[in-house]
């Protein structure tokens, strides 16, 4: 009589039987062989709960393959477990969550550990087989790989990552990063040392941060803004300054700059403003000919005023 109890769940012909088709099943089996080794897609839920896929024992089935891209019918509303079946069987295999609603998945074998695959992600997993304690593993969890040259495009790194030799495009979130010979954006950064490097330019979203950018000058009553923090605001002929409440962050600090021939009023809406030095709140302050003050932000509601100002 024949069995299954394989990995891949192929017929095994018992000795004498099946004359006269025994090549049938033969081909079969080779067939499905092709099939483990290729693409499947798979509805792996067709409700919005936990279910189990089984590998069919000796015909066709897209939970055979290799790379198996789990769909659903059923549009997820939480993270959902799939349980492969058998937990004897023991493979290797990529899996891939393009289920509906945005969930992510578990993979599941037995009582043992699973592995949790996001929404648009894929994983590559093995699968113990030890029957009821099956457990599924993340292969990528601790893989090392050889320091040789290569590509990385819209790579996000969750850890300490360290690349020799690689070149990485669209570069994700990095919560740690050593490099050690190599560019960002053209700029050689790294060399005998963690953090060594040379920068010829270095820029953010306001410019070089070397210099300090200008917002523009201002012929009018101006009232500060979160987009000023950073630069310098230039003040002409008719302009005025006032710094409002409650509108800036900690450690958030702007430049004025008396770009006129007399004094120019700045005005101290915020609750609480010192010129730097002195403990009195002060109103208003008159910023000198030419004179240039820095408020420096300690909360949105006190600041500190440096500078030509009394």
């Amino acid at each position: 009589m024949a069995t299954y109890i394989n990995n891949l769940r192929l017929k095994e012909i018992t000795t004498g039987d099946e004359d006269g088709t025994w090549g049938t099943s033969t081909n079969t089996n080779l067939e499905l062989i092709a099939d483990a080794l290729g693409y499947g897609t798979e509805d792996g839920f067709a409700t919005d709960a936990d279910a189990t896929i089984t590998v069919a024992d000796g015909v066709a089935d897209p939970t055979r393959a290799f790379y198996l891209k789990v769909t659903s019918s059923a549009t997820l509303t939480a993270t959902r477990t799939l349980t492969i079946a058998p937990n004897t069987i023991s493979r290797v295999m990529f899996i891939e969550n393009a289920t509906t609603g945005s969930q992510s998945i578990q993979i599941s074998q037995g009582s043992g550990s699973n592995v949790t695959v996001p929404n648009g992600s894929s994983k590559l997993v093995y699968l113990d087989g030890a029957g009821a304690t099956a457990a599924v593993v993340d292969i990528t969890a601790n893989l090392s790989l050889a320091a040789i040259p290569g590509s990385f495009t819209d790579l996000t790194a969750t850890g300490t990552v360290n690349f020799t030799g690689a070149t990485v495009s669209n570069l994700g979130s990095v919560t740690t990063a050593d490099i050690n010979g190599g560019t960002v954006d053209g700029v050689t950064v790294g060399g005998s040392s963690a953090g060594a490097g040379t920068f010829t330019t270095l820029s953010d979203q306001d410019g070089s941060v070397r210099a300090i950018p200008p917002v523009g000058t201002k012929t009018t009553s101006y009232t500060l803004t979160t987009s000023d923090v950073g630069q310098y605001v230039q003040v002409g002929s008719g302009g005025s300054i006032t710094i409002p409440d409650a509108t800036f962050s900690e450690g958030d600090a702007i430049s004025v700059f008396n770009n006129t021939t007399g004094g120019i009023t700045i005005t101290c809406s915020i609750t609480t403003a010192y010129i730097a030095g002195t403990d009195t709140d002060v109103a208003s302050i008159t910023l000198d000919t030419r004179g240039v003050a820095t408020i420096l932000f300690i909360s949105g509601t006190v600041c500190v005023i440096t500078g030509n100002v009394g």
